[in-house]
């Protein structure tokens, strides 16, 4: 068996691992790895699915600009959930390890364990470019909020309830309506 029909032949059982550990990373990881409807479980649906694409072009020698877009798809998510970089893109490359436990288990397949070392460097260029584009993410979501700060937007969004403001004392309740 050669490399390449060993990805095909693991695909799922890899991708299977590498979306369980993805969404492990997450606070509310058993609803995330339990519902496999997208509308439902739209960061579960969305990590399938760009973990799904990007294991083919990892597999199939791509360049690595087509890693962009399952990318981006991982990233904006992760970016907006506040992973710190590292952790935002440590999945990407748990690739690695799955992918490699899984093929030196087999008898068949342990021989190809020397030749991943082409999938291991794209996999590494993909967490280059995840760590570029969660970073890009992180500094459009910043821009947004210093942009919503200076139009006064966030009053509406962030800000406590004014009548709760204008208490002097949290306990009393508010009158507003004095001297009326």
């Amino acid at each position: 068996m050669e490399l390449d029909e060993a990805f095909r032949w693991y695909r799922e059982k890899i991708i299977d691992g590498w979306v369980a550990y993805t969404l492990e990373t997450y606070e509310s990881s058993s609803f995330f790895k339990s519902e496999r409807d997208k509308f439902a479980n739209p960061v579960g649906g969305n990590t399938r699915e760009a973990l799904s694409r990007l294991y083919n072009k990892l597999t199939l020698g791509a360049d690595p600009s087509e890693f962009v877009p399952p990318l981006e798809q991982i990233m904006r998510i992760r970016a907006v959930q506040k992973f710190p970089p590292s952790q935002a893109v440590s999945p990407i490359h748990a690739i690695k390890h799955i992918s490699r436990d899984i093929i030196e288990k087999n008898k068949e397949t342990k021989h190809l364990i020397g030749q991943l070392y082409d999938f291991e460097f794209a996999v590494d260029l993909a967490v280059l470019a995840a760590f570029d584009l969660y970073m890009q993410c992180r500094e459009q979501l910043y821009q947004v909020r210093i942009a919503e700060i200076k139009s006064g937007s966030f009053i509406l969004t962030d800000s406590k309830c004014p009548s709760n403001m204008l208490k002097k004392d949290k306990s009393e309740p508010v009158q507003v309506l004095q001297g009326l």
